[in-house]
């Protein structure tokens, strides 16, 4: 007589099992998870740096004076502003007369919170910038290192955490490298362009994948 037998597995061995999955996928998570929000937050950044550099090549075309010829102001509004400019040629949904998330190496762009303008955009995307910004020369040309006034701050998911300016996790100036993307991004603004303006953001801008 032929006896037919069957395997299996035991519980005891199916518990195991699972046990090492959770192990493993506790691990592992997290990082998956960092890299794929660093990811979306260097999209965005690129994509907001050339949405907003249309915005100027829009205004040029249209009311003939690009961010060198933008007077600055206090005071929103004012005619051939650089408030006006933004304010004109994207889709702004809110403005703010204030917020100090504008930093770079040299800190706040003025003295306080209160001297800056920040846009909020369809897309959640806020870009802030001194009031009295304006007369931006070209940056693409020289050193590039604007005036006080003419410097900003992109955050590519608007108020939302973790609002962190990015930094270098090693190296600093050409040899700079960033591995996990935060969402505030210092920039400088001259000219036609608006371009990094931090050893960090120029990396996650030109080096990230």
């Amino acid at each position: 007589m032929i006896m037919n037998g069957k395997k299996a597995f035991t519980l005891a061995e199916v518990l195991i099992t699972l046990g090492i999955i959770g192990v493993v996928a506790a691990m592992t998570m997290p990082t998956l998870m960092n890299a794929t929000q660093g990811a979306q937050y260097r999209t965005a950044y690129k994509k907001a740096l050339s949405v907003l550099s249309q915005a100027v090549v829009l205004n040029i075309a249209l009311d003939d004076y690009d961010l060198s010829q933008a007077t600055g102001s206090q005071t929103d509004g004012t005619s051939n502003s650089l408030y006006n400019l933004f304010k004109n040629r994207m889709n702004v949904v809110s403005t703010d007369n204030g917020q100090s998330w504008g930093t770079d190496a040299n800190g706040k762009f003025g003295t306080s919170a209160t001297n800056n303008f920040t846009f909020y955009f369809n897309d959640g995307m806020a870009f802030t910038f001194p009031k009295a910004a304006g007369n931006c020369a070209d940056i693409t040309t020289g050193n590039g290192t604007p005036s006080a006034n003419c410097k900003g701050a992109i955050d590519v998911n608007g108020a939302k955490n973790p609002n962190t300016v990015v930094s270098c996790s090693s190296g600093s100036g050409n040899t700079c490298e960033v591995k996990s993307p935060t969402d505030i991004y210092p920039v400088k603004l001259g000219g036609q362009s608006i371009l990094p303006n931090s050893p960090a953001a120029r990396a996650v801008m030109y080096k990230g994948k």
